[in-house]
């Protein structure tokens, strides 16, 4: 196996069906919006061995003070191999000058991202309206 990383917000609907739908999120039955999707967000780098996308990262930002990681995912047999580790270091790179760099983990994650650097501070709680089942 050998990764390769990309800096690239064009990416095909089958793709990004495919990833989204390995690790069960709902966003992956709806291709064709996180086709748009990639080209909005300022940042997306990803993961591919082969001609297979594996893993992604993405984030929006205000341009100088804040930076929000909005999906970071690996294909489930391409988890623990490093890849999301590698990832979160590009895009804490790509924002080393910003002040702030956000992101909303579900529990059984926190773990990794505090091994990656980020805190989870007391007093805090992420909210939502979504309409997606994930």
């Amino acid at each position: 196996m050998e990764i390769k990383y990309r800096d690239t917000r064009e990416l095909s609907r089958d793709d990004l069906e495919a990833l989204f739908l390995s690790v069960e999120w709902s966003s992956g039955h709806y291709p064709d919006k996180l086709r748009k999707a990639m080209r909005h967000f300022e940042t997306v780098y990803t993961a591919w061995d082969g001609d297979t996308l594996a893993g992604l990262v993405c984030a929006m930002d205000d341009g100088v003070m804040t930076a929000y990681i909005h999906y970071l995912l690996v294909r489930p047999e391409y988890q623990h191999t490093g890849i999301g580790t590698h990832l979160v270091e590009l895009m804490k790179d790509r924002y080393r000058n910003f002040l702030r760099i956000v992101l909303v983990a579900y529990d059984k994650e926190i773990g990794f991202y505090q091994s990656c650097g980020f805190q989870r501070p007391d007093g805090y709680s992420p909210m939502f309206i979504t309409e997606l089942w994930t």
